[in-house]
């Protein structure tokens, strides 16, 4: 570590300030301001003078106070203890700050992310004599009843293990020694990593299966694949937050890092009450016994709201490395772009679009870049993933705002929340013609492997199904449903059938707020079988009245409720639908 080098305040604005005699200092460096000893971050340097944001409450700060440079960029602690954390944005843990410092937290505090006094059960995946390398794992500890952690040789660091201990330690002991070319070489469970810099592996791979999030409107017609990049765009109320809950929730990741990041504190409280009480589908423990919580609301620091993107993704990517596939959700995107925007003003810089920073798609780029699947460093050729989804939350739901656009020309999938949908209490309210997919046609091969050959084809079925409803809208608008044909009147109501009993799905009721791909197949079959049947009943000579009276469509319409270990009614219903049809024919 560089040696400590001190300067003065000489200017103070909000979170911004200046300080002078830091010739030493560089880009990113972290800093100690005042007595107080507040966290800041080296953002600019000219000549002697740096300026730095500061990730705490300014209030009180005037010129001539002393700023000490650690010689050190911002990072983050990595090791066992991270799961079940609750973090503020520059990942200091909220828990125990409560303790010292009470609801309101106080300055100064420096507080170590994760328990440097639990000793953990390591046990040894190597023995001595052995040739290790960056990313290979050493030995394992079982940091929950869910998640076993893996402990990694760093990266850039590489050896002959000398010695390996079994037994409980805590993170700061050495459990490794390794014979290196200058040396040897201490290991502890502990790394640390700079947030601003993304963990290196030995390769990107093309994304090619589904995070599958039994959400049918995603999952059915806008999938995101693991290692993707997914947005989230709406107006206030349209239901962002529970999209991404719902997400974080039902994922089938392996590990959930949720980012909030400048939205309300309520929202971030209905998380922190939730997650504990959530039962986790895969494995019937606490879903928080996998997940690590960022929280940084709109009444914690600006300054720290830009830090905390980087400090979840960070997170995600040490987990990426053991193996695992890692979902990052970031609520919102644009609350990290406004403290962009306002660092950059206190910085005086020359202003882009609306305000924001020249560089604002570089940045928003550098981060959905750290997504992907990968295959990690080590000699086990092993597997990982990042799937980045953030919401975007454009002033007035005006997706032609600069944040919204340059996240649109980046990620891949595109879920628009309509309000329209939202008032008519459709939720999810993802507009089903505005959205898209670009991952959908890559995965085409493992749905058919997975799940069934025909699922492209029913989803095709389906949204053309939609799009010749909405183009039939603007008839009906013009001179009502009595003018359409008898076919094009069972088209509407076919398409009303997929965005009521299908599309539309109950975040709140057991059953319904997840649906298996098995699930959706058949749902989504009974409908579109119903609609050709009836279309070939039309052309026979069945009345329209009478076929949308079968008593069959109530249950196509209620079978979203219909749990998991009952699948077989499913085909009961398929049977009893196409019974009640062919009478019509014989009638």
């Amino acid at each position: 570590m560089a040696s400590k080098k001190k300067g003065k305040i000489v200017k103070v604005a909000g979170p911004l300030i200046v300080a002078e005699g830091l010739d030493d200092a560089k880009m990113f460096d972290v800093v100690r301001v005042s007595s107080r000893s507040l966290i800041g971050e080296v953002i600019e340097m000219r000549g002697d003078r740096a300026s730095i944001q500061v990730y705490e409450e300014t209030g009180g700060l005037g010129p001539g106070e002393e700023v000490v440079t650690t010689g050190a960029p911002l990072s983050v602690e990595l090791g066992p203890g991270l799961l079940e954390g609750i973090y503020d944005g520059i990942q200091r843990p909220l828990r125990k700050l409560m303790e010292v410092s009470g609801e309101r937290i106080g300055r100064g505090i420096d507080m170590p992310a994760i328990d440097h006094e639990k000793k953990w059960k390591f046990t040894p995946a190597v023995s001595k004599g052995v040739a290790v390398t960056g990313g290979d794992i050493i030995g394992t500890v079982r940091e929950n009843s869910v998640v076993e952690h893996r402990i990694m040789v760093p990266p850039n660091v590489s050896g002959t293990i000398k010695s390996i201990k079994e037994g409980e330690f805590t993170v700061d002991e050495v459990v490794c020694t390794l014979n290196g070319a200058k040396g040897d070489i201490k290991l502890t469970m502990m790394q640390k990593w700079p947030v601003r810099i993304g963990r290196p592996y030995k390769g990107k791979m093309s994304p090619a299966m589904p995070l599958i999030s039994g959400q049918r409107v995603i999952d059915t017609f806008f999938p995101v694949a693991k290692g993707g990049a997914a947005c989230i765009p709406g107006p206030f109320g349209s239901g962002k937050t529970v999209v991404q809950h719902q997400l974080a929730k039902w994922a089938d990741a392996d590990i959930i890092v949720y980012v909030g990041c400048g939205e309300r504190g309520n929202e971030m409280t209905d998380v922190l009450n939730e997650f504990p009480q959530l039962t986790d589908p895969k494995s019937g423990q606490p879903l928080m016994k996998r997940t690590v919580l960022i929280a940084n609301t709109s009444d914690m620091p600006v300054a720290a709201r830009e830090a905390s993107i980087y400090t979840g993704i960070t997170i995600a990517e040490y987990f990426r490395d053991m193996g695992y596939n890692v979902a990052i959700m970031a609520d919102s995107s644009s609350r990290w772009a406004e403290a962009l925007r306002e660092m950059s003003g206190r910085l005086e810089e020359m202003p882009g679009e609306e305000g924001y920073p020249a560089y604002l798609s570089s940045r928003l780029a550098s981060y959905y870049e750290r997504a992907g699947v990968v295959r990690t460093l080590g000699t086990d050729n092993r597997v990982g993933s990042v799937t980045a989804i953030s919401a975007v939350s454009p002033p007035g739901g005006d997706l032609s705002e600069p944040v919204s656009q340059a996240t649109l020309r980046i990620v891949k999938v595109f879920w628009g929340l309509s309000s329209s949908l939202a008032y008519k209490r459709h939720f999810p309210a993802i507009d089903w013609i505005a959205s898209y997919s670009l991952y959908a046609d890559k995965m085409t091969q493992w749905y058919g492997e997975n799940v069934n050959s025909r699922w492209v084809e029913q989803r095709n079925a389906a949204m053309a199904i939609l799009q010749e409803e909405s183009g039939l809208n603007e008839i009906v608008r013009l001179v009502g449903m009595d003018a359409l044909s008898p076919e094009d009147r069972l088209t509407m109501e076919t398409a009303k059938s997929i965005r009521e009993d299908y599309l539309h799905q109950d975040a709140f009721n057991e059953v319904d707020t997840y649906a298996s791909l098995q699930k959706q197949y058949a749902m989504l079959k009974l409908i579109l079988d119903c609609y050709k049947l009836s279309k070939d009943a039309l052309e026979k000579g069945a009345d329209l009245d009478d076929l949308l009276a079968v008593s069959s469509r109530e249950k196509i319409g209620r079978c979203k409720y219909i749990p998991e270990n009952e699948m077989g009614r499913f085909e009961e219903i398929g049977r009893q639908m196409a019974g009640e049809i062919k009478q019509l024919i014989n009638a």
